[in-house]
């Protein structure tokens, strides 16, 4: 087996890996086939290591933008980007929707088959369930939210983001975060509260818990899609209570936006 072929068995095991790890976190106990299909989902390149894509940034918010970001700035940025291998499955990029001054900002993993085809985030099934909590269930419309993922290209089958992908896609997320400075961020699921916290994390043992992302109020709680899989009573009530304790605290927050 030559170099290239042994890198790319090494980056699809620890994928794999991951997917496993991050189901067993959240109660599943069996895969079936189009789960394992993520975990077969071919790789060409060796991930770079997962400390780095969680390292949180070196500098405050405050020191990383000497000017303040802006969506339309952020996504000339951005361009037809091709800074990873997820640019090369991709029917287009999916960056962002929604409020540009929104006071709850929702983060999510990766687009699926819908938001790469549609070029918006959060409008599969996941999609649905989600925008039916924030109209339905705290009461205002989806477009006074921000939406966006912390990678802007569909993963292969909608296998997991991959550390070197997630690092590439990064700064982008921040400058997104730093143009709408929403009074609160919902991390949706494991790989979103990872890279804003800057560490591994469990999303079972920390959702429905207060932390921060450069000072912006942080709830993680369950992705949709985990809770259409895991379609029970007791998961819908916690991720609704995890929504409404964000949406309080946001109005709490009143006053000035963080600036």
């Amino acid at each position: 087996m030559d170099g290239a072929l042994r890198r790319e068995a090494r980056a699809l095991v620890r994928s794999a890996r991951a997917l496993v790890l991050e189901l067993g976190e959240e109660g599943v106990d069996a895969i079936d086939r189009s789960l394992a299909a993520r975990a077969r989902a071919p790789v060409r390149a060796e991930a770079a290591p997962e400390a780095a894509a969680l390292q949180p940034a070196a500098q405050p918010a405050e020191a990383r933008y000497a000017v303040r970001s802006t969506l339309d700035g952020v996504r000339a940025s951005l361009g037809e980007c091709t800074r990873c291998r997820l640019c090369e499955g991709r029917t287009q990029i999916v960056f962002g929707d929604g409020n540009p001054e929104a006071e709850l900002m929702f983060v999510g993993e990766g687009p699926g088959e819908q938001e790469d085809l549609r070029g918006l985030p959060f409008v599969g099934r996941a999609g649905e369930l989600l925008t039916s909590m924030i109209e339905k269930g705290l009461g205002i419309e989806r477009r006074e939210v921000y939406i966006c993922n912390i990678v802007k290209c569909r993963p292969p089958a909608n296998r997991t983001p991959l550390s070197d992908e997630v690092a590439a896609c990064r700064p982008f997320l921040e400058g997104q975060i730093d143009a709408v400075r929403p009074r609160v961020i919902v991390a949706l699921g494991k790989p979103a509260t990872s890279l804003l916290l800057g560490r591994d994390v469990a999303i079972t043992k920390l959702r429905g818990t207060w932390h921060e992302y450069h000072g912006i109020p942080l709830m993680p709680t369950f992705h949709p899609a985990f809770v259409l899989r895991q379609y029970t009573p007791e998961n819908r009530r916690l991720v609704w209570e995890d929504l409404k304790a964000a949406l309080t605290r946001a109005r709490e927050a009143g006053g000035r936006k963080p600036s």
